[in-house]
């Protein structure tokens, strides 16, 4: 590592920057330290620096860090003072936004799940339940944060408020609640706003006495144009700047063209605009924290991978696009000088076959202590927030020919009647609706149900998991429910058969050998839906619907010699696993 340089606020004139008194452009790197193994950090650091940026920017995912009210986590992937401090010892400045929101394409947008325990609550908005919550939890960051302040000595030269706030509401009460609360324990560093380019989102995202910033993908003028018109002096920043974009489970994997979206930035720099490159570095959506869309046409939850099109790819790869914008860059700061690392080492490619697994159903005891309600409720209620949840109830019969519903589904619902697969339900599916009968003497209902993503943006954001209404044969409700909450962040109490299950839910084991550690990624032809873990890590979700064909298994994850694969495969399993040498994100559109 290089001598951290020494620290300088930065400050705002009617034009521009200026940092330690002189004038001053940021170009910026987005990078999530929570989408990245940390023992990555700093490679991936080293590679944004080389493209010639001066800053990196990164979200503060309010849920990873406080997973119940009362447990506050900065360790691990957690550590957010070990990344910052090695931007700093990189020379890096930083930019940190602590939302409370963040959006991010990041499960909830970045808020804990635990508040929608309270069906009172209302989120992003002056509301005393919700800023009691993020009171504390603010009471929590900025201790941790304060150090790292560059009136401190540290590389943070500004924190964001809130975020894209404007595209949600236009309580500017509670931005300045925010403000007000940072500043108040100690956030002495220029504090901003980000809101999208139009003029609708600017009135209701601005708020005055703070520098308003713009995100945007394209037309850089009308967009910089009409951030001028709510702000008529200051500096003119981009912050965010979209080259890439991020893919939806049954879509297309998405990319640009690396000369356009270079020029653009060309463009704003020749401009005098400050810059944060949307993403720099996207990585992966670990285990279970994708988030989703939703508009009038349905839900959509997001893939695995957050490459982002970004021009340092997932695995650290250096992209056709990491060389056109480190052109651009050197135009406006002279030659980088620094050269980054070689490209990560790759496994060479092999196939290895499943030896041993046991159905779900089977092992409930051993993965959930039960909870007994009336009627089903959701995760939240029970202080689950992501994973599965499993709802099981005997139905009294007979019940010929009937129809059975589920209320409030999300987000998709494999049903078994004693132990047979009746039909799967999504949220947004075709059907609502299955058909049922139930014997004279009754039988077992199962509902298996899985959280495939809160979502992250938008008027939808309460969006509560497993099952929120009730469960019905006809017009009569289902009551005297057995609830199993799933979160499987422990699989150590599964006890492996040594024969395959043919079908349903069930965990499935492999080995692999290796000789030593390095990047490899994960294919599964053949398999259908569901989710890997690599010597207990949690690689991500997979889904036969694409776009995405591999999971990014990263190299400190493996060990040299024998590792362990377990796969949950939630339908019918392949025959085989295959480890590449390269990613395949799927085809473009």
């Amino acid at each position: 590592m290089t001598n951290p340089r020494p620290a300088a606020e930065l400050t705002v004139t009617d034009h521009g920057f200026l940092r330690a008194g002189r004038p001053h452009q940021i170009i910026s790197a987005a990078i999530h330290y929570f989408r990245v193994h940390p023992d990555l950090w700093e490679d991936r650091l080293l590679r944004l620096r080389a493209m010639g940026v001066n800053t990196i920017e990164t979200y503060l995912a309010w849920n990873l860090h406080q997973p119940t009210p009362d447990r506050t986590d900065f360790s691990g992937q957690a550590d957010v003072t070990r990344f910052i401090r090695t931007a700093a010892h990189l020379g890096l400045d930083v930019i940190v936004r602590p939302g409370p929101y963040i959006c991010a394409e990041w499960e909830f947008g970045g808020l804990p799940a635990w508040l929608l325990a309270d069906p009172a609550l209302r989120l992003r908005r002056t509301d005393e339940r919700y800023l009691a919550a993020v009171d504390a939890w603010f009471d929590e960051l900025v201790p941790v944060l304060r150090p790292l302040l560059a009136s401190q000595g540290g590389p943070v030269v500004a924190v964001q408020v809130e975020n894209e706030y404007g595209s949600y509401g236009t309580d500017t009460a509670y931005l300045d609640h925010l403000r007000r609360g940072l500043i108040r324990r100690g956030v002495d560093c220029l504090l901003f706003t980000a809101d999208g380019a139009t003029d609708g989102v600017l009135r209701g995202g601005v708020l005055p006495g703070t520098l308003a910033t713009a995100t945007f993908g394209s037309r850089p003028k009308e967009a910089l144009a009409t951030l001028r018109r709510h702000q008529p002096t200051g500096p003119r920043v981009c912050s965010e700047y979209w080259h890439g974009w991020f893919d939806h489970w049954g879509e297309h994997h998405h990319v640009r063209d690396p000369h356009e979206a270079a020029a653009e930035l060309d463009w704003m720099l020749a401009q005098g605009a400050s810059v944060n490159i949307y993403m720099g570095h996207g990585g992966t959506n670990f285990g279970w924290w994708n988030g989703a869309n939703r508009d009038e046409s349905g839900y959509r939850p997001t893939c695995t991978s957050y490459d982002y099109d970004a021009p340092v790819g997932e695995a650290g790869e250096l992209t056709e696009k990491f060389h056109a914008f480190r052109n651009v860059i050197e135009r406006y700061r002279g030659p980088v000088g620094h050269e980054p690392p070689a490209r990560p080492d790759r496994l060479a490619p092999q196939t290895v076959r499943p030896s041993s697994a046991v159905a779900l159903l089977n092992c409930l005891d051993a993965l959930s202590t039960p909870r007994h309600r009336l009627s089903p409720e959701p995760m939240e209620a029970l202080g689950q927030s992501l994973g599965l949840i499993h709802y099981r109830t005997r139905l009294r019969g007979p019940f010929p020919d009937s129809t059975l519903r589920v209320q409030g589904l999300a987000d998709r619902a494999q049903m078994f009647l004693d132990g047979e697969l009746l039909g799967i339900l999504e949220r947004d599916g075709p059907l609502d609706a299955l058909p049922i009968s139930v014997p004279e003497t009754g039988a077992e209902l199962d509902l298996l149900v899985e959280n495939m993503g809160r979502v992250n943006y938008g008027p939808w954001l309460e969006d509560r998991k497993g099952v929120s209404g009730g469960v019905r044969i006809d017009t009569q409700y289902q009551f005297g429910w057995e609830i199993r909450p799933l979160p499987l962040t422990d699989l150590s109490a599964l006890r492996f058969g040594a024969t395959q299950v043919a079908e349903g839910p069930a965990f499935h084991r492999a080995e692999v050998e290796i000789p030593a550690p390095a990047d490899g990624f994960l294919a599964l032809p053949g398999w259908t839906k569901g989710q890997v873990w690599l010597n207990g890590f949690a690689l991500g979700r997979y889904w036969d619907r694409g776009p995405q064909r591999t999971l990014y298994a990263p190299a400190p994850v493996w060990r040299a010699g024998r590792n362990e694969l377990v796969i949950l495969e939630l339908h019918r399993p392949g025959e085989r696993i295959e480890i590449h040498d390269m990613a395949d994100l799927g085809p473009t559109g």
